[in-house]
């Protein structure tokens, strides 16, 4: 049996139309139907500021709305701020530990504060240009070094060893 050109493409098209238009696939596309609502930005700025210094409020509020884990608060011309930023430029190493935990994605500014030399060492060898990065505020990795008391001594000096000396970067 031989069809047409015309008559190929048709039912082709036919074919395709319904596969990419089925319920079964519609769903695949769109995603399950829930809430798309964003965060409410007051929330958010709260669990930001509480970051700052009060692990129980942290710990609360995550569990009440556990959305907030990596929402970020612009302070103000891009000084985008999450919880655990928060918590690393103030040496907050419980809080940071705690939302590492429950999966919030961390940087090489944290991980400066924490005092994990060897990773932060090889970050900065294959991107020596980080060592000049600014975090939240304009807090520097020396800054966070400093954050991190004794824990981040060796990432202090070796900072400083690579000419890192200022601990804040006024950009915003």
């Amino acid at each position: 049996m031989t069809i047409s050109r015309r008559t190929f493409l048709a039912r082709g098209i036919g074919a395709s139309s319904l596969m990419l238009f089925s319920p079964f696939q519609m769903t695949a596309i769109a995603g399950p139907q829930e809430d798309k609502a964003p965060l409410d930005r007051m929330i958010v700025e709260e669990f930001v500021r509480v970051a700052h210094s009060d692990l129980d409020k942290v710990k609360a509020m995550l569990e009440e709305t556990p959305h907030l884990l990596n929402a970020a608060w612009d302070w103000k011309k891009g000084d985008f701020e999450t919880a655990i930023g928060a918590a690393g430029h103030m040496g907050l190493k419980d809080t940071a530990n705690y939302l590492i935990e429950k999966g919030a994605r961390f940087d090489i500014f944290v991980l400066t504060m924490l005092g994990k030399t060897d990773i932060v060492k090889s970050l900065l060898e294959l991107y020596p240009h980080l060592l000049h990065a600014i975090g939240p505020h304009g807090f520097t990795l020396l800054h966070h070094a400093k954050q991190g008391g004794d824990d981040a001594g060796e990432l202090q000096e070796y900072l400083l060893s690579k000419g890192l000396t200022e601990t804040f970067i006024k950009t915003f």
